[in-house]
């Protein structure tokens, strides 16, 4: 504790603060890189300072800095952003360095970082490194630790980054309005030792949440429980890209939540163990088997699997967030007959279908007409028809042969003969009563699937 005090009492008297750059200063800046695509960009090893393994962002980019007198220097921008949330569908945000969730940050255990951030948005705004260790005024609380960053201004924050872990960054001015619209990013500290924690594939993304109004491209700000988009760093299945692995591979999850709302998320097949929070690693003796783990509001979960061949479903398990568009006030139609009135309403509107009377999967099969930039309320197709989900859904791709450092999506599943469900079409067994043996021996009778190499 003498030790962490005196560290925090010495970089706050050397540190300059977070104060604003003159304009001879701004031309000794750090590029500001800047990245508008959606996929996933699987980053390069460092090319200088200690050495670690990349986080792999799911549908997004991390950001590369300079050295600089032992210094890693590092440029964020705020500004607004355009982010095609599912394909055709595009959201007006705002980010950082043209992305939504901006860049995540990599840097090491015991590095000392420089972070420029410039304000490029129509109000204030500051930055606050959501779990970190540092002095009290680089936390980035606009009035308490801080003057908030005016338009056109660039700040600087320096700090040691003083242990390994999972965290995120995201503004504390005028935050309702700042992380609705989709102002958040990952911080990622790896250990100095590079064999500590070790796996073989890690990859991050941040739980966010939109309420954009069907055919609008803006998110409604002062909303508190009723969004429709639920997404995954501003992405929507089937806009979400896979996890894709090797069998036997160490693969680590880095999860955080920057919505509104709790959510459990459970990954099919292989089980996993917590292996750490936004508060530091979980100790080995105090991990548990899952399958599920529930990620509240402002945490973060690593979780870390052995990867087993097969397309293993991974998704929040609240059913309503794997859907997109959503709207709240859909009656419930299931058993009401509609024929008589769809011929009706047909007369005048020729493209109306009905919806729900039988349930909601029909929705994944049909094509219906739609206002423009509105993603389908469940997309998707795999190899067997449409998948029927949406928002925060995707699938953990694990094929033996793929190559080790690969990310490229493999296609679909190809099951091994024997492991594969199939229609049973054999005249089923009268029901027995309670209590009576049961008579029928007639052989089961399988149906193979049509697609035999799946």
């Amino acid at each position: 504790m003498t030790q962490r005090r005196h560290f925090l009492r010495t970089a706050g008297a050397t540190l300059l603060g977070a104060a604003a750059v003159s304009r001879a200063g701004a031309a000794r800046l750090p590029e500001a890189a800047t990245h508008k695509g959606s996929a996933t960009l699987v980053p390069p090893p460092p090319a200088n300072g200690r050495p670690y393994r990349p986080l792999v962002t799911l549908n997004g980019w991390s950001l590369p800095w300079r050295m600089k007198d032992g210094v890693k220097e590092f440029h964020l921008v705020a500004e607004p952003v355009t982010r095609e949330i599912a394909p055709g569908t595009v959201a007006n945000l705002w980010g950082y360095n043209g992305a939504s969730p901006g860049p995540t940050i990599e840097a090491v255990e015991g590095d000392r970082v420089r972070i420029f951030v410039t304000n490029r948005l129509p109000e204030v705004t500051t930055i606050h490194w959501h779990g970190i260790l540092l002095p009290s005024g680089m936390d980035g609380v606009a009035g308490l630790t801080q003057p908030p960053i005016a338009v056109g201004k660039t700040w600087m924050y320096e700090f040691v980054l003083q242990r390994s872990g999972t965290f995120m960054y995201h503004p504390h001015a005028d935050e309702m309005v700042q992380m609705a619209m989709g102002m958040m990013g990952l911080f990622i500290v790896h250990p100095k030792d590079p064999r500590q924690h070790r796996v073989d594939r890690d990859f991050g993304f941040i739980l966010n949440a939109y309420d954009i109004e069907p055919g609008a491209a803006t998110p409604r700000i002062a909303t508190m429980l009723d969004f429709n988009l639920w997404t995954w760093n501003s992405r929507a299945f089937p806009g979400i890209d896979p996890l894709v692995a090797r069998t036997g591979e160490r693969v680590r999850v880095r999860v955080g939540n920057l919505t509104m709302t709790n959510h459990p998320i459970h990954m099919h097949g292989p089980h996993f163990e917590v292996t750490g929070t936004d508060g530091g690693w979980v100790p080995k003796s105090a991990r548990w088997p899952e399958v599920t783990t529930d990620i509240a509001v402002g945490q973060m979960r690593a979780f870390e699997f052995d990867a087993i061949a097969g397309d293993w479903v991974i998704h929040c398990h609240k059913s309503h967030h794997t859907m997109n568009a959503m709207g709240h006030g859909v009656p419930t139609m299931i058993g009401v007959q509609q024929k008589d009135l769809l011929e009706k309403i047909q007369r005048l509107v020729p493209d109306y279908m009905v919806m729900g009377d039988r349930g909601m999967h029909d929705m994944a099969e049909m094509e219906m007409p739609l206002p423009d930039n509105t993603a389908p309320m469940m997309t998707g197709t795999g190899p067997f028809g449409p998948i029927g989900m949406g928002g925060m859904f995707s699938v953990v791709k694990v094929r033996d042969d793929q190559r080790p450092g690969d990310y490229t999506d493999p296609g679909p599943y190809r099951h091994p003969a024997g492991t594969l469900a199939s229609e049973y079409t054999a005249e089923l067994p009268e029901a027995p009563q309670a209590g009576a043996p049961r008579t029928s021996t007639a052989p089961l009778q399988v149906r193979k699937p049509h697609d035999g190499h799946h």
